[in-house]
């Protein structure tokens, strides 16, 4: 019997908006991939563009970042 693994699928980055205070220091980070909704809240402008390094999840001070885990 296999198992699955886990992996992390970078396209899949999720911002919980009502934890996100709007630092913007994933943007800063990241700003390929994040930008500020207006200044307020963190978005993913170009998830396709994300390598998954996590960098911005890591650094979010609120947890209001993951980078999705999918199940193969």
């Amino acid at each position: 019997m296999s198992e699955t693994t886990p992996y992390r699928n970078p396209q899949n980055i999720q911002i919980n908006k009502s934890w996100c205070k709007g630092c913007g220091i994933c943007a800063g980070l990241c700003s390929k991939v994040l930008s500020m909704d207006g200044g307020s809240k963190a978005f993913a402008a170009n998830p396709s563009l994300c390598t998954g390094c996590r960098i911005c999840e890591t650094h979010c001070p609120d947890f209001a970042i993951s980078i999705g885990v999918d199940v193969n």
